[in-house]
């Protein structure tokens, strides 16, 4: 279990390090584009550019987000509740979200085909789309992995990570 953890803390710092050169990549990108404008030369394609590299911010940051516990959490019964129910509720949110985040990268990836097949890009730049939708699944598997082996951890006694 201590390999699949350090596995997946591994997977989250990557994942993480991307979001955050995405991050850094979109204020560029809107900074140049901001400061274009007011010189009556806007960047070409910044449109683009933000759109597909919020993808990679956003699915990025999901599996460290998790990881800290950074979800929205309403815990206003869980002081009232006994702590097998608590531990039961948190098994099964780290599973659903397992479940989840795996179908969205189930359907992304079969939306990727579909680009790849009709060779879909962005509107301007012509970026193509597949390459974001195969990254923004492989980032929601490193969520739901995180998210997996969290319920597990949970499911064989260990304490919340978080």
């Amino acid at each position: 279990m201590r390999a699949l953890r350090r596995a997946a803390d591994a997977l989250t710092g990557f994942a993480a390090l991307v979001a955050t050169i995405g991050l850094v990549f979109e204020v560029v990108v809107i900074l140049a584009d901001v400061a274009g404008r007011a010189l009556h030369a806007p960047l070409t394609g910044a449109q683009d550019l933000s759109q597909m590299t919020m993808v990679i911010v956003v699915f990025g940051a999901m599996a460290l987000c998790d990881r800290q516990g950074g979800h929205v959490a309403v815990d206003i019964l869980e002081p009232a509740f006994p702590a097998w129910l608590n531990r039961a509720c948190d098994i099964a949110w780290a599973a659903a979200g397992a479940v989840i985040f795996t179908a969205i990268a189930w359907a992304v990836l079969d939306s990727a085909a579909l680009s790849r097949m009709l060779n879909l890009s962005t509107n301007i730049l012509h970026l193509p789309k597949d390459w974001f939708q195969t990254a923004m699944a492989g980032l929601c598997l490193i969520a739901a992995f995180g998210m997996a082996l969290r319920a597990a951890e949970r499911m064989l006694g260990g304490r919340e990570a978080r």
